[in-house]
């Protein structure tokens, strides 16, 4: 699309205030945040002891504390966790769960600055694109709402492009950051953080056994559709599909394969435009 367009997408809001909060955020997530400072937006994922995904997150840092803005996951689930950790100790109130929408927009648009956050990664508009966060008491800036917005078919196809994880395809017990192409949403000189020994090791050692990659195929493939190479070895599985389009998680041994099959099916397969590689001696060819 030439002309500037816009589309949003629903997130979970959840407040969190206290001297605590940088460094409660610090240990329960991926991203190096204790020293962040305000007005800094951070990416992070959000997961288990194991480094299975729970979901994604931006951290937006003020005076008083964070947003915690979740993109992608249950938010009210992630709440929970939080929750459940959080000492009496801790100086850190942690509100409720609150509905809002992260906008993006494509093409030239006269933006105000002040509402603009920058997290640095690619969310389907570009790696250092920014975006708005519209609470839901908040009207849209007039510059943002007179654009024309994309409809949910757009959007859908937009993130398969892109290769943005959601639940349940890519975000589950299955699937870690690197395997998802999450690499610049992780630390990996911050110190100690849930999940960190497993992500430690996954970047020291030939761990990645698997990739996210984006598909084509002139048919229709559902989810869970197994993926094969011409030899008919087992190459990976689809994740989520929209028509003859989608993402799959593919095995490392086929990940330079241009094309693989689906029950006769030929399937193209490439790259997604948001996925950076996992960290350097993680997941190489052995």
């Amino acid at each position: 699309m030439s002309a500037a367009s816009r589309w949003g997408t629903p997130v979970s809001l959840i407040r969190l205030e206290g001297s605590d909060t940088r460094r409660f955020l610090h240990g329960q997530s991926s991203q190096a945040i204790e020293l962040a400072k305000p007005g800094d937006c951070l990416p992070t994922c959000l997961i288990s002891p194991t480094a299975r995904m729970r979901g994604l997150a931006l951290v937006c840092i003020d005076d008083a504390g964070a947003d915690l803005i979740v993109i992608a996951g249950n938010g009210e689930a992630i709440r929970a966790a939080l929750d459940r950790v959080l000492f009496p100790a801790d100086n850190v109130r942690l509100g409720a769960v609150q509905p809002a929408t992260l906008w993006q927009w494509q093409g030239e648009a006269q933006t105000e600055d002040s509402v603009l956050l920058r997290p640095g990664v690619d969310l389907g508009s570009g790696p250092n694109a920014a975006v708005v966060l519209q609470r839901s008491d908040e009207e849209l800036p007039p510059w943002l709402a007179d654009l024309p917005e994309w409809s949910s078919e757009q959007v859908e196809a937009n993130r398969l492009r892109h290769g943005l994880p959601a639940e349940p395809g890519e975000l589950n017990d299955d699937t870690n950051p690197f395997e998802l192409g999450l690499a610049q949403w992780v630390s990996l000189n911050k110190g100690c953080y849930v999940g960190q020994e497993t992500l430690a090791k996954l970047a020291t050692y030939d761990g990645v056994k698997q990739q996210l990659r984006y598909w084509e195929s002139s048919e229709a493939l559902e989810p869970g559709t197994t993926l094969s190479s011409a030899g008919g070895e087992r190459a990976g599985v689809v994740t989520s599909s929209q028509g003859g389009r989608g993402l799959a998680l593919i095995r490392r041994s086929q990940l330079e394969a241009s094309t693989l099959q689906a029950d006769g099916t030929e399937v193209t397969i490439s790259t997604p435009l948001a996925f950076i590689a996992p960290p350097i001696g993680a997941g190489g060819q052995g």
